[in-house]
């Protein structure tokens, strides 16, 4: 497998040295306890806004605190586009909540730098544009506001992969390099109710663990949602991963959702050696439907270790839109915790990338995945497991007074695990 060649643009360091105000204080003079944040503009990108800390550091001294931006991700198709011709990023400086009131952005401006890109060695090796404190105004006579900021760019090559359908649909998963799409793996959904078959019988046996109990409840037909599984096999037939829904999504009492209180949960599982019979956890994915002006899907992810079901470390958890979709998303370099993702040296940077559609509308998750994550296709398996299942998610969240699709219902073959 060749990964595709992706450029990682990074905006850290971010911080804001006001000038200090004079009584009375004169124009161009801004207080230094208001609230700031900047906008990243890049052409053809959707616009980012981070949070700026002010900074009383003296002179040309690094700020004491800061602050870092989610970055632009660069594919092949821009790359080439970008490449050989001068590229800007244009930072505006506000002063106020983020935001808008009535309709009108709430914050104030206060100046505009800009930075210019060359990205035609990006590919090969980092670089770095900008490190240290600009000027946000022109003119002498006036305190002028500064701000620091660190613009790089270093590769981050991917390796792309495309579900041919639905996840539910059982569809072929492609490999993307450029115009060329070439199948790679193989997937079969299956929605058995019995919940002792979703697991394989060496994993329900020993790691009873990690399976939430409902011996209490009363299940009742139509209100759970349960059983679901996803196998992923290489060409030659093999399993190679999967993803099977280990706690069912239930709607909370006097509800139609699924709360944030009682989450359903998915196991993204490997072969335990060489044998297709013998599986282990590699993940756990917990999803649930928030409340809010806006519904959204919410959803942790964390790796499994030796110690056990509470013992797991939190890599990813966010929410988004349940009507537009969005990006499920693990990315080291944001994290707040340093361990890999294997048993190899700690890494950092871009892990996996994933797109989610929004409820109701036809999915073919595209998933990313960073060169330095893969040393074998059964590694990239697993994030392909745990796309599939972060898709599927957006259906197991579904209200429960709407009926899902057919697919989605029952098992038609009663397959087996293997």
């Amino acid at each position: 497998m060749d990964p595709c060649p992706f450029v990682r643009l990074i905006v850290e360091s971010l911080a804001l040295k006001l000038p200090q105000a004079t009584k009375p204080a004169g124009s161009g003079v801004y207080p230094t306890t208001t609230p700031c944040f900047c906008k990243l503009r890049l052409k053809n990108f959707p616009s980012q806004t981070a949070l700026l800390p002010l900074s009383n550091s003296s002179g040309d001294s690094p700020p004491e605190s800061s602050t870092s931006a989610a970055g632009f991700h660069l594919d092949a198709l821009t790359l080439r586009r970008l490449s050989g011709k001068p590229v800007a990023l244009r930072i505006e400086v506000y002063t106020g909540r983020m935001g808008h009131t009535c309709g009108v952005s709430s914050g104030k401006l206060v100046g505009r730098v800009q930075v210019t890109l060359d990205l035609g060695v990006s590919q090969a090796r980092p670089s770095v544009f900008q490190n240290g404190w600009m000027k946000l105004g022109n003119e002498p006579e006036k305190p002028t506001a500064k701000l620091h900021l660190t613009v790089k760019s270093e590769p981050d090559p991917r390796f792309v992969f495309q579900f041919g359908g639905e996840p539910e649909c059982s569809p072929v998963v492609f490999q993307i390099q450029g115009n060329i799409r070439q199948p790679v793996f193989s997937c079969k959904f299956s929605a058995d109710r019995s919940r002792s078959r979703s697991l394989p019988p060496d994993f329900s046996n020993k790691n009873r663990g990690w399976m939430r109990t409902f011996s209490g409840e009363k299940e009742r037909q139509g209100r759970e949602r349960k059983g679901w599984m996803i196998m992923i096999h290489d060409l030659s037939g093999s399993p190679v991963a999967a993803a099977s829904m280990i706690t069912p999504f239930v709607p909370s009492p006097g509800s139609d959702r699924v709360s944030r209180s009682n989450p359903g949960a998915w196991l993204i599982l490997r072969p335990n050696g060489f044998s297709v019979s013998s599986w282990k956890p590699w993940g756990r994915l917990e999803a649930w439907r928030e409340r809010g002006p806006i519904d959204g899907l919410g959803y942790k992810f964390e790796l499994v270790t030796e110690n056990g079901p509470n013992n797991g470390i939190p890599i990813a958890e966010a929410t988004m839109n349940i009507k537009k979709g969005g990006q499920f998303c693990i990315d080291r370099r944001v994290s707040r915790d340093p361990s890999a993702l294997s048993s190899r040296s700690p890494v950092k940077g871009f892990v996996m990338g994933a797109t989610v559609e929004g409820e109701g509308k036809v999915s073919k998750p595209v998933v990313q995945v960073g060169m330095q994550h893969v040393t074998c296709m059964a590694d990239a398996a697993l994030f392909i497991a745990l796309s599939a299942a972060i898709d599927l998610s957006m259906d197991a969240c579904q209200l429960f007074s709407r009926k899902l699709r057919k697919e989605l219902c029952h098992d038609h073959e009663h397959d087996s695990f293997s």
